[in-house]
């Protein structure tokens, strides 16, 4: 079990994460900075650092903390998925290297709808489109028609297949 963080750091914390989410980068690392070095592993304090490197696009230190949460939190589909949005971001990455990892947390989580969706736009990136659409048909079983086809038809990862997936 993971402890909580204590004041003052929680403040630090959770500063960093509003500044996070009202986009002001800067402040938000101002905030972290102000953690303890005991504390910057904290999964808590990491889960704020990959919002702040995946907003920042700073794909490979996002990797880095994504990889790290995935051993804490390997029971939680979206450190995976996290973890390979980052790896196909960053440099030396791509998305053979992101459809591996998601391949491997497909096992773990069968029924994941965001697994099977990020698989399908890697499989069609890949020019694999069968293989998507079948990702696709499995994360609509799992997720709802409606909610995927909205979600396919505004991802230009799945662009090529647009006019499949609006006649469903």
């Amino acid at each position: 079990m993971v402890e909580p963080i204590e004041a003052p750091a929680s403040h630090y914390l959770l500063a960093a994460q509003g500044w996070t989410e009202l986009g002001n980068y800067p402040e938000a690392e101002a905030e972290l900075r102000h953690i303890p070095e005991s504390l910057r592993a904290h999964p808590q304090v990491l889960t704020v650092r990959y919002e702040l490197y995946a907003q920042t696009a700073r794909w490979e230190l996002a990797a880095e903390v994504a990889g790290v949460l995935v051993e804490y939190f390997a029971d939680q589909a979206g450190t995976w998925v996290s973890l390979a949005y980052a790896t196909r971001r960053k440099p030396g990455g791509g998305i053979p290297q992101a459809r591996d990892i998601l391949t491997r947390a497909l096992a773990l989580f069968p029924t994941e709808a965001i697994i099977l969706y990020n698989l399908a736009c890697y499989d069609c990136q890949l020019g694999d489109k069968h293989t998507a659409l079948a990702w696709l048909q499995q994360a609509c079983t799992l997720a709802g028609k409606k909610d995927i086809q909205q979600m396919a038809l505004a991802d230009a990862d799945l662009k090529s297949l647009w006019p499949t997936i609006a006649d469903w």
